[in-house]
């Protein structure tokens, strides 16, 4: 009779901790047969001129068996069997529960054992995910009946340390977890990733970049009792080295106050969340779950970009008190620059007055106190331009030297090739808070080498881009904010993107947090306006935290 469905309970992908130790399990599965990889059949016998008719006929079928045992065809093996029903069955479910990614069969010379019977040995080699090559020798009766050769299918013949009611699985330990900062297990589909279920290995995210360490020593192949699922022997050594859990920086608040602000949120959305004093990311939120769009998307940020340009200008001796004009249109070499809805700002308007209301030509006309490297040098300040050891995969930004007035004018306001990651703004925002850039970290123990700026902030414009950000809360884009608790301060962002006309746009807020070490940043992708929509998602999220 065929066996099917699962041995073993649930797949790795699934299983959940128990008192924080790993359990030894059976990975078994009695299911449908799954695809293997053919390294080709290879039959090793004598010249066939030299050799008796009935052992060269019996060799001939047994390659038949071989051949569609080795390409995971068990129904057409079982057909070449006396009895198919059974053949069937067990080659199903050894190569189900095996998983082999390739396999490779290949006979001796047999010998004549009676008129009519033929024993023939074979080798079985299999490449076992997890667990590297197996292999093993058997040997087959091949046997005449009404002038037809047909392989004698018993149990010790797929393997001679099995009998009838027994199979092979794979014998491994209960996958590791990866935990939140709490030493709970992380609740973050798009930072933990996904498990192959089939092959038990880490497919995507954490669980692939730490597959070793959370599944710790191969699995071994054992020998199961298909009806009770017990193992009876084991056939391959184990090391006694067992999965260990990968613990992540993750704040399970501040993660759940990041996801239940992008529920309502109908765009590809993403929230970050750092702390400022130790680079810590405390939550990496992502809508749709899948790309980790929150450490590794790359995007034009706009003028959240504004913060790295404001201190430039303010490096090169302004002031935010300083006089500063906001025409509807700025015009470089025949290219029209302008402000979203082409608005103005009254005479009299300041430079801190354009940073609050995010001010386009405003900033675009300024990029003459600015040389071809000022906005590449300023970055680097802000850690951007350095590769960030961070314990997973990120995108760390980028700020190239400006090649022509052009270029330097569209950088300006964070458009042209800056790209950046909602990590790398949120880090921005956090350095803003600190005063100093702290490399972002998810998992600490593997990170090796932080990356350390080349460059530190002034005091002095440190100071002038808190008490700007804080005016965009209280006077500017960002008045989403005004009225959370926290003092939130923050730099909205509107970014243009593809070659549509009128062009589509990304929104952005970026910010931290007066009263607590926490800096953030939002992203909608296409999602508008940075003050009226991803203004609206920062504000939801702040009321989670503060509520």
């Amino acid at each position: 009779m065929t066996h099917s469905g699962s041995y073993g309970g649930r797949s790795p992908s699934r299983r959940r901790r128990s008192n924080g130790r790993t359990i030894a399990s059976v990975c078994a599965v009695l299911a449908v047969t799954v695809g293997v990889g053919y390294w080709g059949y290879s039959s090793l016998v004598a010249d066939e001129g030299s050799q008796d008719p009935q052992v060269a006929e019996a060799t001939a079928e047994l390659g038949k068996f071989l051949a569609a045992w080795e390409a995971g065809d068990a129904q057409r093996a079982g057909r070449l069997t006396d009895t198919p029903d059974n053949a069937q069955s067990l080659i199903n479910s050894v190569m189900t529960n095996l998983k082999p990614s390739k396999t490779e069969i290949s006979a001796a010379e047999g010998k004549k054992k009676a008129e009519g019977e033929v024993e023939i040995p074979f080798t079985v080699k299999m490449a076992l995910p997890g667990t590297g090559n197996y292999t093993w020798g058997s040997k087959a009766r091949v046997v005449e009946s009404h002038d037809k050769w047909k392989v004698e299918f018993r149990t010790e013949m797929v393997h001679p340390e099995m009998v009838p009611g027994q199979t092979l699985a794979l014998k491994s330990r209960e996958r590791a977890a990866i935990l939140d900062g709490n030493g709970d297990v992380l609740q973050s589909a798009s930072l933990v990733g996904v498990v192959d279920e089939k092959t038990g290995k880490g497919m995507s995210g954490l669980q692939a970049r730490y597959d070793k360490q959370l599944t710790g020593g191969p699995a071994a192949v054992v020998v199961v009792d298909r009806a009770s699922g017990h193992v009876v022997k084991q056939l391959t050594a184990t090391t006694k080295a067992e999965g260990r859990p990968v613990r992540t920086t993750i704040d399970p608040d501040v993660q759940e106050a990041a996801a239940e602000a992008l529920a309502g949120v109908k765009k590809n959305a993403a929230i970050v969340a750092i702390d400022p004093s130790t680079g810590h990311i405390l939550a990496a939120a992502n809508k749709p779950s899948g790309m980790n769009r929150a450490l590794e998307g790359r995007y034009p940020p706009g003028s959240t970009f504004k913060v790295v340009t404001s201190a430039a200008l303010l490096k090169q001796g302004m002031k935010p008190s300083d006089p500063a004009e906001c025409p509807k249109f700025a015009h470089v070499n025949g290219q029209r620059f302008e402000n979203q809805n082409q608005f103005v700002l009254p005479a009299g308007s300041t430079f801190r007055d354009n940073f609050a209301h995010s001010c386009n030509t405003f900033f675009v006309n300024s990029r003459g106190k600015l040389s071809a490297s000022s906005l590449h040098d300023t970055a680097e300040a802000f850690g951007i331009g350095g590769d960030w050891d961070v314990g997973a995969s990120t995108y760390d930004g980028s700020v190239p030297v400006a090649t022509g007035d052009n270029d330097k004018a569209a950088s300006t306001i964070g458009q042209g090739r800056v790209e950046a990651s909602p990590l790398v703004m949120a880090s921005i925002a956090a350095t803003v808070k600190e005063g100093t850039f702290k490399q972002p970290v998810l998992v600490p123990e593997t990170v090796k080498k932080k990356h350390e700026a080349p460059t530190r902030l002034d005091p002095q414009v440190v100071e002038a881009l808190r008490d700007m950000m804080g005016a965009t809360v209280t006077e500017g884009a960002g008045r989403a904010l005004k009225g959370i608790p926290g003092g939130p301060h923050a730099k909205t962002g509107t970014a243009e993107f593809g070659s549509e006309k009128p062009p589509r746009t990304h929104a952005w807020m970026i910010g931290y947090q007066q009263d607590r070490n926490l800096a953030w940043s939002v992203l909608l992708e296409d999602g508008g306006s940075g003050g009226s929509d991803a203004g609206p998602v920062a504000a939801e999220f702040l009321k989670n935290l503060a509520g």
